[in-house]
């Protein structure tokens, strides 16, 4: 019964509706019930694979093959996170489990563990504490110790008033002023296509956008928009931007001799330049450390913890690409700077069929929630 409940735990919390994040919250309680230190793995593992259920088909789109390797990388994704679990499971009830479940959500938050740390139930503080900012994240933090606690059950009636309260008065996050996102549904072909004619589609794409909505000055398009970031695509845009006062934010590539950098970068008439390179690539699929190890060049390069702040038309933005939005330590690093706006960015054509995106857009629009920012968001499917 533990473990049905973490899969049916895992599944609603990480529905892609944003209102049900707090459900994960159950997931720790689940975890301290379990009789034994195989059922705790046991319940671990039905929610995180239950959370993360999108990726065998979305690696199979990816890499234009079958279901088993989709199958593979999901079980060895869910290792990092059954394993921490399992080996902080303990039969003693008590302050001791607490500082266990602690240690083990903080490694799940953080490097290395926490590369592959989705679905971690603090994603939840948005929805249950919205606008109380660290002191929503500390609030959460602890209503996650109680769940493994004997007092759960006075800790699931508290957080669940908190959750109504929420969702009855919900708002969905504002958008920053003169700020717009271009959703765009290029499929797997954007950014491929480096002809002039495409980049004269996009910015006829921004221009019109601005020209819908006046007064709007900063347009942000997806991840990979941009394609291969050169001083000629520069100059062509910077051509084509002349006149009409816009800054463009757009994600890009950097190609370099050992590998890549997956980058937005900031574009108008007068300059252009790579804005932020993102700092956790996904996994295997972009972020191939092996290759370098090996000496054999390659990949994404992970910037892990640089550039959590960057500055567009005066004001401070928090970037998160893609992944970055899955999980906890990009979010927590760029809030610690103070960030005016959230920018959230996705490629996510290899997604079909799945709802990774709409998690990922659930995410991002609890954390603007927690600390009551506007957030921009801009996705290809």
């Amino acid at each position: 019964m533990l473990i049905v409940a973490s899969v049916a735990c895992g599944s609603l919390g990480w529905s892609s509706n944003v209102l049900t994040l707090p459900v994960a919250m159950l997931f720790p309680a689940l975890w301290a019930m379990s009789p034994s230190r195989m059922v705790a793995a046991l319940v671990s593992a039905g929610y995180f694979l239950a959370a993360s259920r999108g990726l065998p088909q979305g690696v199979a789109n990816f890499f234009s093959a079958d279901l088993w390797p989709g199958f593979l990388l999901w079980f060895a994704a869910s290792a990092s996170f059954v394993a921490v679990h399992a080996v902080a499971w303990t039969r003693r009830p008590g302050i001791g489990r607490a500082v266990r479940y602690l240690v083990a959500a903080a490694l799940m938050g953080l490097p290395p563990f926490g590369i592959t740390g989705w679905a971690h139930p603090l994603t939840a503080a948005g929805v249950l504490f919205p606008g109380w900012g660290w002191w929503g994240l500390l609030a959460t933090a602890a209503g996650l110790l109680a769940m493994v606690t004997r007092y759960r059950l006075a800790a699931a009636i508290g957080l669940g008033g908190f959750w109504l309260w929420s969702a009855a008065t919900w708002t969905k996050p504002s958008l920053p002023e003169v700020w717009r996102g271009v959703e765009l549904e290029y499929g797997q072909t954007l950014g491929r296509d480096g002809s002039l004619e495409y980049h004269r589609d996009q910015i006829a794409t921004v221009r019109l956008t601005a020209s819908a909505d006046a007064g709007v000055s900063v347009v942000v398009l997806p991840e990979s928009a941009l394609g291969f970031w050169t001083p000629t695509v520069a100059r062509l845009w910077r051509e084509g931007l002349r006149g009409s006062g816009l800054t463009i934010i757009a994600g890009a590539a950097v190609v370099e001799q050992q590998g890549y950098d997956n980058v937005m970068v900031t574009i108008s008439a007068d300059e252009a330049r790579i804005l932020y390179r993102e700092r956790m690539p996904v996994p295997v699929s972009m972020w191939q450390p092996w290759l370098r190890w090996t000496r054999q060049g390659g990949g994404a390069r992970a910037n892990l913890f640089g550039n959590p702040v960057v500055e567009v038309d005066g004001k401070r933005i928090a970037p998160l690409i893609c992944y970055e939005q899955l999980i906890l330590w990009p979010v927590l690093q760029s809030m610690l700077r103070s960030p005016a706006i959230i920018v959230a960015t996705g490629n996510g054509w290899w997604t079909e069929g799945t709802s990774i995106v709409a998690i990922q857009k659930a995410s991002a629009t609890a954390w603007a929630k927690l600390f009551d920012l506007p957030v921009v968001m801009a996705f290809n499917t």
